[in-house]
């Protein structure tokens, strides 16, 4: 493809921010190197992007994937350059209602590009590191290298956030565990947030591993140095990631279930001691009842001393026998379901 050369297209080296609408600061770093140069912008605008895009001849596909708040990972491949898109959760998690941080890259041999929505503290951090030489060794190892090299430490370093991420979760797990088998608090909803959040970040890191594998391939040309090694131990620490989610998972599982058992015993016992108390209070209900009733009852306020065969308490004996009634042949009824053992 016909480029200008390095020096004629290079933005100036200087820090751009402006506000947007929504409070928004829109950065775009451009840091010259070597033989390459590295801009990154976090929270573009279109403006910045289609500008970036007509210079160095983007797919106008992949210029609508950097825009998306949410788009799918995916690895393009094309002659002279690749554009991928990565997921990253953040180290901190807020339960929002979108736990990630969207990386959208450009590479070529001279040239390497990054866009981020979320604030991604180890790449800004990498950003201002290699902007203002605040370590001359990172800077030199890095902008004096090629684009394959940057890649590698920009891929590297937010995968270790990643796993970061995940001992905090562990951590939260083992306090979990604690509150689990303490009657005295509730952690139902600990519970449920906590495998929320396992859940949106095995979402994300599964198709990590793939996506760095083609990049690790694709990236081979742009790059004198032999960097297999090192992109492999990226892949294995995604590996351990895996793992550490698999885990977590299958132990939030299970302190869920043994939360539910524990909660229906829980549960069970206040039901057995009402039960009790409701069972206790019927005699004294049921007396209570029929001489509540304004009819002539044997021992009543008003009675009047008469006998059961002279029809002086005929009213009370069909109430006592439209109460039994019922009753024995609900009793019947459920015997012979079953519910009512013989």
């Amino acid at each position: 493809m016909n480029r200008m050369s390095i020096t004629k297209r290079l933005w100036s080296s200087r820090r751009y921010a402006k506000g947007s609408d929504d409070g928004t600061a829109r950065n775009v770093e451009t840091i010259n190197g070597k033989n390459f140069v590295w801009i990154d912008l976090q929270n573009p605008d279109r403006e910045h992007i289609e500008k970036l895009a007509a210079e160095y001849n983007f797919n106008a596909l992949n210029v609508e994937d950097c825009l998306t708040k949410f788009e799918i990972p995916k690895l393009d491949v094309y002659d002279d350059h690749m554009f991928l898109i990565l997921h990253f959760p953040p180290l901190i998690s807020k339960h929002s209602a979108s736990m990630h941080n969207q990386l959208s890259i450009f590479v070529g041999k001279d040239f390497l590009i990054s866009i981020h929505q979320g604030n991604l503290k180890s790449l800004v951090d990498l950003v201002n590191i290699c902007k203002d030489k605040i370590d001359p060794d990172t800077y030199n190892q890095l902008m004096s290298s090629s684009t394959a090299t940057l890649l590698h430490e920009i891929i590297d370093r937010l995968v270790d956030d990643l796993l970061h991420t995940l001992r905090r979760i562990m951590a939260n797990l083992d306090d979990i565990e604690d509150d689990v088998f303490d009657a005295d608090k509730s952690v139902t909803k600990k519970i449920h947030v906590l495998r929320r959040e396992i859940t949106v970040i095995r979402r994300l890191t599964s198709p990590l591993k793939r996506i760095v594998l083609g990049a690790a391939k694709s990236v081979a040309g742009y790059s004198t140095d032999d960097l297999s090694l090192h992109f492999d131990d990226v892949i294995d620490h995604i590996d351990k990631a895996a793992d550490m989610l698999e885990e977590s998972k299958e132990t939030m599982e299970i302190y869920k279930d043994t939360d539910f058992v524990l909660n229906t015993e829980k549960t069970s016992k206040v039901l057995a001691v009402l039960t009790i108390i409701f069972t206790l209070a019927i005699p004294a209900t049921v007396v209570g009842t029929f001489y509540g009733m304004n009819v002539n009852l044997p021992g009543g306020i008003n009675d009047p001393q008469g006998s059961l065969v002279d029809g002086t308490y005929n009213t009370f004996l069909f109430v006592l026998l439209a109460s039994i009634v019922p009753a024995g042949i609900m009793y019947a009824y459920f015997r012979k379901l079953g519910w009512v053992s013989r």
